[in-house]
């Protein structure tokens, strides 16, 4: 009889050891260390920005910056957001500089906002004190010094009780411990400021200039007057002959007598309809878009830059259209000698500065020393940018000659794309180069160049560059407001009425008539988009 041993223990399998923890967590990589730096300077900037935004009391910015700045904050400090973290920016960037500008744009077109109604009511009534002010006859001449603080000018000065006040354009004088005065009687340190030591003030021009149309208000009041200064050592009060009444909304001169009435539409009016120039912007309807059309110096000349607006934008798409597909199909055939030399002198004007050919255009097109006259018209004298008509003819001609390379090259890229084996067939057919040029290359070319063509219909509608510089939109319209010329197209006409070259500005027109171009050139681009896909049916 055996006896069975007993069975012998399971084999024990050794246990990885155990990693520790501290061993185990390896802290946050190079990645999260950039996102932690790149976030930290966007919340910077974004408070920053929500600090500016608070001060000028502009809400729409601010409430506009805080849901950016929380989004992005969410976005990128949690995991589930994945998609988020790569489409955020796109989307921050095209709200900001698309969605926001198109808004604020739209915003200005409804007001008034322009050359005398460029702030509130408050900064028009300073405005209109301070052109009113004189000095006050029993006023004091005050010991002082110029202050300065970052890019910021200040005064301080001397009391009537020894103290030393200081303050700026934006706040009124008000007492400062702490500070000494000097040898001279003059303030000579002021904490939080620095002082501008005479020698600079009076050596430095420009701080001069600066300093003389410096006003520190006396109060919160304004027609307690200003602190003013000539020499940059001592100041005194000046006060307005106009005196403003808060509560009753007017301004009264007291050297005549006369009262100026705020109004609805931005102005201190008088009762015999007399105005003050400082106004504010208010809003006023579709007041700018009905003036387009019914003001009747304004709506003729827009008429006219109108038309000739779409006249350029039209042959600036087809004559230069046209002479590429022309030169692309002679530099095509493979029986021309020498044709990549020949490609790239043609492409030329298209590497060139197109501001820079506009200018040097302008001076070949002169009357008095102008080579287009001396070459080719044997000296005479054709006065190319002072007449009408023949200035349009000039520019039309500049703008061929410096797009034509680019549909060159377009056309060159499709004619080299067209299928081999249909105009092989085509030819098998009996169909002659004429018939194929009909019938088969031009379609085919259409459907692949159409889309440019419209892109380039809304690219010359808003040419900005060739209409400024070549002759800045001349010869003027006799009559015409706001300078515009004969060859001003719209966006160039927007540009003279925005002031921005000068005159009167008038940015409340300029942004309703943006604002129509957009919808004129919107249009005329989705019904054009509607129309290519019929040559389609070609392919």
């Amino acid at each position: 009889m055996t006896v069975d041993a007993p069975p012998s223990p399971p084999a024990t399998v050794d246990a990885p050891p155990r990693e520790s923890h501290a061993r185990r967590w390896r802290g946050p990589g190079w990645g999260f260390v950039v996102k932690l730096v790149l976030m930290a300077l966007v919340n910077a900037f974004g408070v920053m920005t929500l600090l500016s935004a608070f001060r000028a009391e502009s809400w729409v910015v601010f409430c506009g910056m805080l849901v950016l700045l929380l989004a992005a904050d969410i976005v990128y400090f949690t995991r589930r957001a994945l998609p988020l973290k790569y489409l955020v920016p796109g989307l921050v960037f095209l709200l900001v500089f698309q969605v926001f500008i198109f808004g604020y744009t739209a915003y200005i077109a409804f007001t008034n906002y322009g050359t005398g109604h460029a702030g509130t009511q408050g900064q028009a009534v300073e405005a209109a004190l301070i052109q009113g002010e004189r000095r006050v006859e029993d006023s004091p001449t005050y010991p002082l010094s110029v202050l300065q603080r970052g890019d910021q000018l200040g005064f301080a000065i001397v009391g009537d009780d020894g103290d030393v006040l200081a303050g700026t354009a934006d706040e009124p004088l008000d007492e400062v411990r702490g500070a000494e005065i000097g040898q001279a009687g003059t303030p000579s340190e002021v904490p939080g400021w620095t002082v501008i030591p005479k020698a600079t003030v009076i050596t430095d021009a420009d701080l001069q200039a600066q300093i003389a149309a410096l006003r520190v208000p006396v109060s919160d009041d304004p027609n307690d007057g200003s602190i003013r200064t000539r020499d940059g050592s001592t100041g005194a009060v000046y006060e307005s002959t106009l005196v403003w009444d808060a509560d009753a909304q007017t301004i009264t001169d007291t050297t005549t007598g006369t009262v100026y009435t705020a109004d609805d539409s931005g102005s201190f009016v008088a009762a015999d309809g007399s105005t003050l120039p400082a106004g504010w912007y208010v809003n006023v309807g579709f007041a700018n878009f009905v003036r387009i059309f019914t003001d009747p110096a304004l709506a003729g000349t827009l008429l006219s830059v109108t038309v000739w607006t779409f006249v350029f934008a039209t042959l600036s798409v087809l004559l230069p259209f046209a002479l590429g597909l022309v030169l692309a199909l002679i530099y095509n055939d493979a029986r021309i000698k020498g044709r990549r030399f020949l490609r790239t002198l043609y492409i030329l004007p298209y590497a060139f500065p197109a501001f820079m050919s506009a200018l040097l255009f302008r001076g070949m097109f002169n009357a008095e020393f102008g080579i287009i006259n001396d070459l080719f018209f044997f000296g005479a004298h054709i006065n190319w940018l002072g007449d009408p008509w023949l200035a349009r003819a000039a520019v039309i001609w500049v703008n061929l000659w410096l797009t034509y390379p680019y549909y060159f090259l377009v056309c060159t890229g499709a004619l080299q794309a067209l299928p081999k084996d249909t105009l092989e067939a085509a030819s098998i057919d009996g169909a002659g180069r004429a018939r194929q040029l009909r019938s088969i290359i031009l379609p085919l070319v259409l459907v692949a160049t159409a889309p440019l063509l419209i892109s380039s219909f809304a690219f010359s509608f808003n040419n900005f560059t060739v209409i400024y510089m070549f002759n800045n939109g001349g010869p003027s319209i006799p009559g015409a407001p706001y300078a515009l010329g004969a060859t001003d197209i719209l966006i160039s006409a927007i540009y003279d009425i925005s002031g921005v070259s000068g005159g009167a500005a008038d940015y409340g027109l300029a942004s309703a008539l943006s604002i129509l171009v957009f919808a004129v050139v919107g249009g005329i681009s989705a019904i054009a988009f509607r129309q290519t896909r019929k040559l389609e049916e070609f392919q």
